[in-house]
């Protein structure tokens, strides 16, 4: 009986040892000894296969960071860094697999299809995060561009990313450095700064242009 477990190990095994995908599910069932049929109660495609290993390494991420007892006493930022942290510390153990799905991505501004399903897991964690930095004011509520905040972190992700896969540092400590440094910028950005103070105050005398200065 082929697991789904099964299929996305001997998947992962062809791909980092051939360096391509299996020519057929035909070809590659026959080679792992199970039924075609069984590859397709679980997966439409080796697509699938690459979408689903993307979205797990998503999922336990966040469900890892979750579980961790000082959880609820994080900041938003803290628990952004939490996140990212442990994502690449988890990443470490299918580098090479990254490194093979990245480069089937096919360029462009679109979402690769491989990820499409992981951003929407990604998108559901971060927009949490957001809502609940507006509700303790760690995050500045600001017209139009709220809603894009989400898409900020998933960026910084991409960038990460990219990073990551180019970085030889011991311990991968550039890349460590880079989340410390890039979520901390991309968090000063989404507080409430200087600029929204000057904004609000035009806003004020906008709306108080017929005041009269007692003097």
């Amino acid at each position: 009986m082929a697991t789904k477990q099964k299929i996305e190990t001997a998947y992962i095994d062809y791909v980092l040892t051939e360096g391509k995908k299996p020519t057929s599910v035909f070809a590659f069932a026959k080679k792992n000894k199970f039924a075609e049929e069984e590859f397709y109660k679980h997966f439409g495609s080796f697509e699938a296969i690459d979408a689903a290993i993307w979205t797990s390494l998503f999922t336990q991420t966040i469900n890892e960071v979750k579980a961790q007892e000082i959880w609820d006493t994080y900041s938003v930022r803290e628990k952004a860094l939490s996140f990212y942290y442990s994502f690449f510390e988890l990443l470490k153990s299918k580098r090479s697999f990254v490194n093979y799905s990245m480069a089937q991505f096919k360029k462009g501004i679109h979402t690769p299809v491989q990820l499409k399903e992981s951003k929407e897991t990604f998108e559901e964690f971060s927009t949490a995060l957001i809502n609940e930095g507006l509700e303790t004011g760690e995050i500045n509520e600001r017209k139009f561009v709220t809603a894009k905040y989400k898409d900020a972190l998933w960026l910084q992700l991409a960038f990460l990313l990219n990073f990551w896969l180019k970085d030889f540092s011991a311990g991968f400590e550039k890349t460590d450095e880079a989340i410390e440094k890039g979520v901390n910028v991309t968090f000063d950005l989404f507080q409430r700064s200087p600029i929204d103070n000057l904004l609000d105050y035009g806003k004020f005398l906008a709306q108080n242009a017929g005041f009269k200065m007692g003097f």
